[in-house]
């Protein structure tokens, strides 16, 4: 079932936080096999399997970057192990970064550290700045036009190098 057929909200990228969390109590006091223990055997069932599935809808719903997931899961444009090329120009863009992070590897200094921090989470900005207008015109139209999802596919491929990016330096800072 649809996570947002469930809720009974639009399918956004711009969700009522406040709208998901009301459904979500409303879901979880109406679905809780506590609530239920007298019911039959079967009622039990589905009343255990409404409450995994609420558990699971707002777990996906509720942040940013896995509504955004879902959203395009949803649409068919993302598979579990699918990898998509990168542009060429955001390869460019990350070489910089990439040899700032091997050297710190082999001489971990904590100054540049942060700021090769900095440089990433600055670019993380720039490209959730990038979508806003994307993200806008899907919210309104709700289309399933794949076409305009197709920045959005875009900057979630960026956002996962960037977050393979981000766990090596964790790596590398525990180790300097």
């Amino acid at each position: 079932m649809d996570y947002f057929e469930f809720y009974e909200l639009p399918r956004q990228f711009s969700l009522d936080e406040k709208a998901l969390k009301r459904k979500y109590l409303q879901m979880s006091k109406r679905f809780h096999p506590d609530f239920h223990s007298l019911s039959s055997e079967k009622e039990q069932e589905e009343a255990l399997e409404k409450s995994t599935l609420n558990n699971k809808a707002y777990k996906v719903l509720k942040a940013f970057d896995s509504r955004l997931r879902y959203i395009l899961e949803l649409h068919g444009l993302l598979q579990e192990g699918q990898n998509a090329a990168l542009p060429q120009a955001f390869l460019m863009e990350m070489m910089e970064i990439n040899e700032t992070i091997m050297e710190l590897q082999f001489d971990f200094d904590a100054q540049a550290y942060q700021t090769i921090l900095a440089d990433i989470q600055a670019f993380e900005k720039k490209l959730k700045e990038n979508i806003k207008q994307a993200i806008e015109a899907y919210d309104l139209a709700q289309s399933k036009e794949n076409q305009l999802l197709e920045p959005v596919l875009d900057y979630h491929y960026k956002r996962k190098y960037l977050a393979r990016i981000k766990e090596n330096l964790k790596k590398i800072e525990e180790m300097g």
